[in-house]
This record gives structure tokens, C-alpha cells and sequence, in this order.
């Protein structure tokens, strides 16, 4: 094992300490403080190259901003009869119909970048750790009580193979673990059985995406080469998202709603 890999050793064995994140906000809230500093202080070549570094990240930051601030859009409705009758005041108006952003290829992509999505389920109820966790008392040494059970539905790839119990820090149990979704298309109204490929994003954190636990609300990325989902230059569409839209944990099934 190399040197410098002890602090990693210790957190797969301990896991990290309990003031490990609230130092980590802290340190990234003072950085501002100490970036703004530095820019005082620094001449020359070193100023010049640190403003054109920071005009990079302002000018990234803005084009970030402006994708999330980026909501339905309008256009023209086409020349087609109306669904229902019109009154008289209302034959001569022109007519706007509202279009979906997500329906457009690019902006479906810089939507994307941005981590923001036209989800169905906008707010979920965030779900405690004590509830997401089980605490496991092994061994003889009841004072370590490092292990933790997964209590909600897990997915893990296919060549997924456990850690030794010695090493293993999150126990996601095989009873938990599911592979399939039945994924709901909102405009043909079908329901379809389909594999899951990952997760993508769990409303409640990071760590519980990267675990792979699956609540209401969390985005998961499903197979939907059955479908026979076509994009526009041509190519057979392969994995596309879709939310959680019930409580798999109660209902032993994950049911989800895809984004089109």
C-alpha cells in the first residue's frame, strides 16, 4: 500500500469524523475571504493572471445561472382547428401555445449541465439519516459502532460484488436491491417493465446517490431501448431518466414517471 494512503484506510474503516463536513463548510466559507485578500495584495504578472482566471469563473457562473433561471417557452401555435369553440372576441387574436423546454433536443442538454429538471415530483419530503440508516452492533466491541444498514431500496450494477465484512461500512441488504422499474410515459400513456442503469440524482444528497438508494422523488436513469425511442439525427435512444413517484420500501416496486 502507498504512503499516503492512511487517511484513506482510516475512513474506509472508521468512516470520517463527526465534525469532518462542518469544518469542510466552514473552511469553503472562509475561502472567499482569503481569495479576496490574495486579490488585494497581488501585483504584476500574478494579478493580471489571477483576473483573468476569476473573469473565467464569473463569466461560467452567469451562463450557469441564466440555464436555471431558464423556464417554459412560448411560440406560435400552428394554423389547426380548434379543439373547442371560440367566442367572437377571441377568432381575430393570435394565438401563443406553450411549448416545453425539455422537448428541445439542446436545451434538454444544457438543462442537463445546469442539474436542473421539469421533474414531476418538485418537492419530496427530505428523509432522515436515523431513518435511512440502521445502526449494527457487531463483534464484541460494542463501543464501535461504525456499520449502518440501509433500510430503504438499494440498486447496485450488475458485476456489484461486497466488500469483506472487516472493510464493509454500508450494508445495502440483497432483499432491498432492485433492478427493475415500471416506468410510466406521461404522452402515450402506457406503462412499460424496464431495467435501471444507475442513479442519478437522490434529492436527500450525494452520498446517498452515490450509494444508490432509491426514495420518492430520486431520478433514476432506466433502459428504454424497447421502446424504440428514435432522436431527432436518427440514433436509437438507450438510457433516458425518469422519478420516483412512490415509496419503493413500502410498496416493493419502484414505480416512475419518465422525462420526456
Amino acid at each position: 500500500m502507498p504512503q499516503g494512503e492512511h487517511i484513506e484506510l482510516h475512513r474506509k474503516r472508521h468512516g470520517y469524523r463527526l465534525d469532518h463536513h462542518e469544518k469542510k463548510r466552514k473552511k469553503e466559507a472562509r475561502s472567499v475571504h482569503r481569495r479576496a485578500a490574495f486579490a488585494q495584495k497581488a501585483i504584476g504578472l500574478k494579478a493580471k493572471m489571477y483576473s483573468k482566471k476569476r473573469h473565467a469563473e464569473k463569466a461560467t457562473m452567469k451562463k450557469t445561472l441564466a440555464m436555471h433561471q431558464q423556464r417554459d417557452g412560448t411560440h406560435k401555435a400552428d394554423d389547426v382547428s380548434p379543439q373547442s369553440a371560440l367566442p367572437a372576441y377571441l377568432l381575430e387574436r393570435e394565438k401563443v401555445d406553450r411549448a416545453k423546454v425539455l422537448s428541445n433536443t439542446i436545451k434538454q442538454k444544457r438543462k442537463q449541465k445546469a442539474g436542473k429538471w421539469e421533474v414531476p415530483l418538485p418537492k419530496v419530503r427530505p428523509v432522515a439519516e436515523d431513518e435511512m440508516f440502521k445502526v449494527l452492533h457487531s463483534g464484541k466491541r460494542k463501543k464501535k459502532q461504525w456499520k449502518r444498514m440501509v433500510t430503504k431500496v438499494t440498486y447496485v450494477g450488475p458485476s456489484f460484488t461486497r466488500k469483506p465484512p472487516k472493510y464493509e461500512r454500508f450494508i445495502r441488504p440483497s432483499g432491498l436491491r432492485m433492478s427493475k422499474a415500471h416506468v410510466t410515459h406521461p404522452e402515450l400513456k402506457c406503462t412499460f417493465c424496464l431495467g435501471i442503469l444507475g442513479v442519478k440524482k437522490n434529492p436527500n444528497g450525494s452520498s446517498y446517490t452515490q450509494l444508490g438508494v432509491i426514495t420518492k422523488g430520486t431520478v433514476i436513469e432506466v433502459n428504454v431501448s424497447e421502446l424504440g425511442l428514435v432522436t431527432p439525427g436518427g440514433k436509437v435512444v438507450w438510457g433516458k431518466y425518469a422519478q420516483v413517484t412512490n415509496n419503493p420500501e413500502n410498496d416493493g416496486c419502484i414505480n416512475a414517471v419518465l422525462l420526456v
